[in-house]
């Protein structure tokens, strides 16, 4: 099993144990916020499940259906997951308002201080491996992830503030106050793992510093004259580079090839940790103005 579903997994099994934790203790103390951040962990294990289901989807190999692999599931899980997250923050802020215009007051503090803690430290250790795993593999579907669940910890710990200035003030305004802006700070963190997902939906190009090593790569290739119609995108973990390569007419074609397998070993090295896909075009003489 590889690291990005085992993740996933972890996630799931975290989210539903939460969510019998909170329900049982919201159940006990008749705390409707305890019951209400139940149903949300219920909400985190069904994302955490399709997650799963989205990068075993993502890692299977091409076939005659899907020439180019599935990698693009894992943008589509992205834009699913920032959907989900930013409405979740919209609730934040519609309640936040809500309790001001209401102004509510919570009750069963004692058993809404235990379970919170107990929810914030859990959630804490998942977000910090998240994390991990999300650097180490540079997963689209476990940042989305990782940044669902630590909109979790900031509501967590929003709630657990909150609780602890009213225990020892009575001011319960902090509770919405800070609501509001953590909710609007989640709006603003989906929104980037929305935009990536489209992006790669739409075949974005590699980023610019990877352009460029690549440019520099054919650039400095020797006995390639020239070159054009370059193009980069990515799926997934795969990255995808087509480009035509310009050499002399006298050139023996089984040299050019040598040539252009040594410039895709180089381009490789550029991130050996993503699967690379060349679509080398070799060129006697420059006919992109013939292509125009």
């Amino acid at each position: 099993m590889t690291l990005q579903k085992k993740a996933t997994v972890v996630s799931s099994l975290v989210a539903f144990g939460l969510a019998v934790i909170k329900l049982i203790f919201g159940l006990i103390s008749g705390s409707v916020a305890v019951l209400a951040s139940a149903i949300d962990s219920l909400l985190d294990l069904g994302i955490s499940l399709f997650n799963y289901f989205a990068i075993k989807n993502s890692e299977m190999p091409a076939d005659d259906t899907f020439n180019y692999g599935r990698g693009k599931i894992e943008a589509i899980a992205g834009v699913i997951e920032g959907t989900v997250i930013t409405l979740s923050g919209l609730f934040i802020f519609y309640q936040s308002i809500d309790n001001i215009i209401k102004e509510k007051v919570l009750t069963a503090l004692d058993q809404s201080l235990i379970v919170m803690t107990i929810s914030f430290l859990v959630t804490l250790a998942l977000v910090l491996f998240l994390n991990y795993v999300a650097k180490k593999t540079d997963n689209l579907v476990i940042r989305s992830d990782a940044l669902h669940y630590k909109t979790d910890l900031y509501s967590n710990g929003i709630i657990l503030i909150s609780l602890c200035v009213i225990t020892f003030t009575g001011f319960f305004l902090i509770d919405s106050i800070l609501g509001i802006v953590i909710s609007l700070y989640i709006i603003y963190s989906a929104f980037g793992i929305i935009k990536e997902g489209v992006l790669n939906l739409m075949d974005v190009a590699l980023d610019d510093g990877v352009v460029e090593q690549i440019t520099s790569i054919i650039e400095n290739s020797k006995n390639v004259t020239d070159y054009h119609n370059l193009r980069t995108r990515a799926s997934g973990s795969v990255n995808f580079v087509d480009v035509h390569l310009v050499f002399n007419e006298q050139m023996l074609l089984r040299h050019a090839h040598s040539i252009s397998d040594e410039i895709e070993r180089k381009i490789k090295r550029i991130d050996p940790e993503r699967e690379w896909i060349f679509n080398m075009h070799l060129d006697p003489h420059d006919d992109s103005e013939e292509q125009s």
